[in-house]
């Protein structure tokens, strides 16, 4: 199990740092809001990747925040009943980071940015 959450994590390392080469090495022009058929077939495919790499990277995180969240308070609630909302109080602590993503994602999809 170890051995393949490292090959996902070396997947997503190398995919953001390729997808960061592209966005380096692409002159700005490709990112201009200009009527050309050129410039905007290009400029949208990657705001859409952009955006959800931005939500699918939140929910990853969250996901993997709340793991070892939720393993660790079922074992402080099944000692300490009264220590219930303190324990819910910390695990959707990171459910802020979906929404962040989402909100990123939304920003970049609508071209507010």
């Amino acid at each position: 199990m170890t051995s393949k959450r490292k090959v996902f994590s070396y997947f997503n390392i190398i995919g953001g740092v390729a997808i960061l080469g592209l966005i380096l090495i692409l002159p700005p022009q490709a990112f201009a809001q200009n009527d050309s058929p050129a410039t905007s077939s290009l400029a949208k495919p990657i705001l859409a990747l952009a955006a959800a790499i931005a939500i699918a990277g939140g929910l990853i995180g969250t996901g993997s925040a709340q793991q070892g969240i939720g393993a660790a308070g079922m074992g402080i609630i099944a000692e300490k009943p009264e220590k219930f909302g303190q324990v819910l109080f910390f695990f959707v602590i990171p459910e802020t980071l979906w929404i962040i993503g989402f909100v990123l994602g939304i920003i970049l999809l609508l071209d507010i940015l």
